[in-house]
């Protein structure tokens, strides 16, 4: 019993050293190690202080606790840092990442796009059947509203709208058909008679052209006319082809017409319908905008082209021209094609009274048709069309251009409605997108604590 203090109290030693080496080792993993001092004097230095070992205070105490501290397990801090790899998305440039955003989506819309365009391509004539019954109706859906307005029912209004509506456009055709027809032969023999004063004022012209150079120019176009017989008998024949695609064409967009007119807004909540809740409301607000675009379009077009038919038809009817109104009529229906049309249906006219009279009466023809371009462009598209549907004309060209290669003169017609549509779409969406993203406006006095005053 005389040993077992002493034993205790070299326990008690060797737990307390044990905990002293676990207290410098976590020191020195938490702490940086320090730099390097610079070196001194040798002999200023001191001499190191040598650690004298405490006695054990007993006999099994001290080998014990020096063989417990040696196999002490390091902490987890010990494992080596494996150095982080860079995130590979980082690497990439901010622009570089933008664009491939951007291409990607680009790419989506050009192939939805794509599929668009070849489905409309596979059904072109219903496409262009059920487009022309929609400019139609926006043109006469007025009338049908007024009528209803004032008391008629919505069956009788769309029927006598419908019916007096293609009854207009019918006698409009009929006549243009019946003047040249009744002009043929008189309009053969001043062409054959123009034709000559064209090759004696070529042959007295400072252009120097002699008679065996316009021999040379006929023969050439009668060799061309002879060995294209079977191009020509076979253009006839896609002729009869065109004429019962045009007929099928005019049936489907009567069709289209008179249910537009009568059921144009069922069909309008129908469509809704198949619209996403999320951007249902912004749809069913762009579509009245839509709408009353191309209504201001296809009247203030109607209006223009008028216009000029009746300021060119009085120029030519005045000039002497030969079938002056169905000329007239011609430069009302090709005013629907902005900008191109106006110039064919002009070069028409020039050429039919270059040929029919004489370089004088053309000259006088071409000023009266640039003229009424002028007033056209700068006076009446700015007051009856207004800002709403107003089109760059960069945009008109490449949109009418576009629209001819796609549909041809169908595409061309319906190519600068379409375009003025969208524009006004977009505007709306755009407006309608930011006045959702900005925070309502409190009302006034919401902050206000009440309480007496």
């Amino acid at each position: 019993m005389s040993r077992l203090p002493q034993w205790v109290g070299g326990l008690g030693a060797g737990l307390t050293r044990l905990a002293e080496k676990l207290d410098e080792r976590k020191a020195a993993v938490a702490e940086p190690s320090p730099a390097p001092a610079p070196a001194a004097d040798p002999a200023a230095a001191p001499e190191p202080a040598v650690a004298t070992p405490e006695p054990a205070a007993g006999p099994t105490a001290g080998p014990a606790a020096e063989q417990a501290a040696d196999h002490v397990p390091p902490p987890p801090s010990y494992a080596p840092a494996v150095p982080s790899r860079p995130d590979p998305v980082a690497a990439v440039p901010w622009g570089v990442r933008v664009a491939a955003e951007a291409s990607w989506r680009l790419l989506l819309l050009a192939g939805t796009l794509w599929v668009l365009m070849q489905v409309i391509s596979a059904v072109q004539l219903v496409v262009l059947a059920f487009v022309v019954g929609l400019l139609i109706t926006a043109l006469l859906q007025p009338t049908v509203a007024w009528l209803k307005a004032h008391g008629v029912p919505r069956g009788l209004a769309t029927a006598m709208t419908f019916i007096s509506g293609f009854i207009v456009m019918g006698l409009v055709g009929w006549f243009v058909v019946w003047q040249v027809t009744d002009h043929l032969d008189d309009l053969t023999t001043q062409v054959q008679h123009g034709i000559k004063e064209l090759k004696r004022w070529l042959l007295n012209s400072p252009f120097h052209v002699t008679q065996t150079q316009i021999n040379n120019i006929a023969d050439n176009l009668s060799q061309a006319i002879g060995t294209n017989t079977k191009d020509i008998t076979s253009a006839g024949i896609e002729g009869v082809q065109v004429v019962i695609e045009v007929l099928t064409g005019i049936l489907l967009a009567m069709f289209s017409t008179l249910f537009l007119l009568y059921d144009g807004r069922r069909i309008w909540e129908w469509l809704l319908k198949l619209v996403p809740s999320a951007a249902r409301e912004g749809v069913a607000g762009a579509g009245p905008r839509a709408w009353a675009t191309l209504t201001a379009y296809v009247r203030g077009t109607v209006i223009v082209a008028l216009i000029d038919a009746i300021f060119i038809g009085m120029g030519l009817f005045f000039l002497d021209v030969p079938m002056a109104v169905p000329l007239a009529v011609f430069i009302f229906l090709f005013a629907f094609i902005p900008l191109v049309g106006a110039l064919a249906s002009g070069a028409l006219a020039v050429i039919v009274a270059l040929v029919t009279k004489d370089v004088f009466t053309a000259a006088m023809v071409l000023a009266v048709v640039l003229a009424v371009m002028q007033i056209e462009s700068h006076v009446l598209q700015p007051f009856i069309l207004g800002r709403a549907v107003r089109v760059h004309p960069l945009a008109v060209i490449l949109s009418v251009a576009c629209g001819s290669m796609i549909a041809g003169i169908g595409g061309a017609v319906v190519a600068v409605p379409l375009v003025a549509v969208i524009n006004s779409v977009v505007g709306y969406l755009r407006e309608y997108a930011k006045a959702s993203a900005e925070p309502a406006a409190p009302e006034p006095g919401a902050g206000r604590v009440p309480g007496p005053r």
